[in-house]
């Protein structure tokens, strides 16, 4: 059979992985010159199944008006941006901001989230890809005891799940990232998650896109897609700016971009893109760098280890599709990085880096079929894509060959929004 796959992300790419294993004929979609160009080329390096929380959340309404107002502001919006479909998609969200909504989406979320990371376990048992990779755990960081008191409910989710986690005094942090002793007194403890890991996403996905050519999948670079076209209840062909494609089925996997596309063929699909920001910056004194990923939970900043680089990424944003990069939205990724880490690296040679993270109102991805039999869907994994990513991408392979997926499939295709 012959897939085409629209957009050439980690989400297209471990698809076309999957697919070309199990002997398809794959042709990889996507209008940049090469793979990874997109949201997958400066994300913030965390493969973290344990952080795997929606954002719509109980108390998130206000908390957001909190994070509005500090100084150094993790969430914003850009009213400027407001339209119908923001409005809309933020009403959708606010509606998932209780209890029962919050818990569902969450063991959804990890469900694929801890599947993902044994799939990452088995491909680099298969493959020798170098992507800066690190099993080293993720450590949440409070740096205030309030933090820790409201921290209850998440580890008994953890719990209940059988999730892996260490819940440590400041001690406990320094003795897991010894750097921290630099800036013990900005902080009061933290949550560990050991079985989280961290890497490089871009050099990942460019990674597999090699062995993919080697399972003979075709990559069509340098090609805009603008509709599916359908006859007869099936998805027939893709139109781009440089002709038709035509294939036995398709998958959507573009980000942020998959709505536009999908309401071609009368397809809706909640997803909004949420632009972060981060930088990468070189390790100037080692002695003062982590080892693997902080999750600064005052300022919603990660702060991830690569091998002689940090990339800090941060900041939520509804700006629609606002690429631009003004300098004082680099302000609280600078600030974490340099009051955690002080004289760890050379801010002057940060690359700054914006990007869309394809959100849906439930934090949920989308996965599966549609109302097209030939016509699927991996996408809407909001700042998890790079975590989620291998358990997308068999999960939807599973289920493009017909095969029983490993994990349950409850809840994770479009069906939810219209049940």
């Amino acid at each position: 059979m012959h897939i085409a796959i629209l957009g050439g992300g980690v989400l297209g790419v471990a698809s076309a992985w999957y697919l070309a294993k199990s002997g398809h004929q794959v042709t990889v979609i996507d209008r940049q010159d090469s793979v990874a160009q997109e949201t997958s080329l400066g994300n913030a390096g965390m493969i973290s199944p344990g952080y795997s929380s929606p954002w719509a959340a109980p108390g998130v309404p206000i908390k957001a008006i909190g994070w509005m107002l500090q100084d150094l502001a993790p969430f914003m919006i850009n009213v400027k941006e407001l339209d119908g479909y923001t409005l809309s998609w933020m009403t959708k969200m606010l509606a998932n901001c209780n209890t029962r909504s919050y818990q569902t989406n969450k063991a959804r979320m990890l469900r694929i989230a801890e599947y993902s990371r044994d799939c990452f376990v088995d491909i680099r048992k298969e493959l020798n890809l170098d992507y800066d990779g690190r099993q080293l755990g993720t450590l949440q960081l409070f740096r205030k005891q309030k933090q820790i008191d409201a921290l209850q409910k998440d580890i008994q989710i953890l719990k209940e799940l059988g999730i892996e986690h260490q819940a440590l005094d400041m001690n406990g942090c320094i003795e897991y990232e010894p750097a921290l002793i630099h800036a013990q007194e900005k902080f009061v403890g933290g949550l560990r998650l050991p079985g989280d890991e961290t890497g490089d996403c871009f050099k990942f996905t460019t990674s597999l896109a090699k062995e993919c050519e080697k399972l003979g999948v075709v990559f069509k670079m340098n090609t805009r897609i603008e509709r599916l076209n359908e006859s007869d209840g099936k998805i027939v062909s893709v139109t781009t700016d440089t002709g038709a494609v035509t294939a036995d089925a398709f998958l959507c996997a573009l980000g942020s971009y998959s709505p536009q596309i999908l309401k071609t063929v009368g397809i809706n699909v909640p997803i909004y893109p949420i632009k972060g920001y981060s930088l990468t910056l070189p390790i100037e004194d080692e002695s003062r760098a982590p080892q693997s990923t902080i999750m600064d939970e005052t300022y919603k900043v990660a702060v991830t280890r690569f091998e002689d680089r940090i990339r800090v990424g941060g900041t939520a944003e509804i700006a629609s599709y606002n690429l631009d990069r003004p300098d004082k939205r680099r302000a609280s990724v600078d600030f974490v990085i340099q009051d955690m880490f002080p004289g760890a690296v050379d801010v002057a040679k940060a690359e700054f880096w914006s990007g869309l993270r394809p959100m849906t109102p439930d934090s949920t991805p989308i996965l599966g079929g549609t109302k097209y039999s030939n016509l699927f869907l991996n996408t809407g994994h909001g700042t998890l894509g790079w975590t989620m990513s291998l358990g997308s991408a068999k999960f939807v392979s599973d289920v493009i060959n017909k095969k029983t997926p490993d994990i349950d499939p409850e809840g994770l295709s479009i069906e939810r929004y219209y049940a």
